[in-house]
């Protein structure tokens, strides 16, 4: 089951159909954030229509960047760092 899963994932002849599929979810949620009405904000940028949409997706493409980056510039060692 999860090999199935895994293949059609990393199949190349679908990256289109899963572009599409992220673009549309993304809509939906900016189009979801535009209906929650806001009467009762806190901050100023709570005030901004797809805020939320553009925080989210902004901090989840930030953690992956310093996530790769502690990995590559500090985690991983060399092939013969125990010899």
């Amino acid at each position: 089951m999860i090999r199935k899963a895994v293949n059609y994932l990393g199949d190349p002849k679908n990256i289109r159909r899963h572009r599409i599929t992220l673009w549309i979810i993304l809509a939906l949620v900016f189009i979801a954030d535009l209906l929650v009405p806001r009467a009762h904000v806190e901050h100023l940028w709570d005030k901004i229509p797809g805020w939320s949409a553009f925080y989210g997706l902004v901090s989840c493409v930030l953690i992956i960047v310093v996530s790769k980056f502690l990995g590559y510039a500090w985690l991983m060692k060399k092939e013969d760092y125990y010899d």
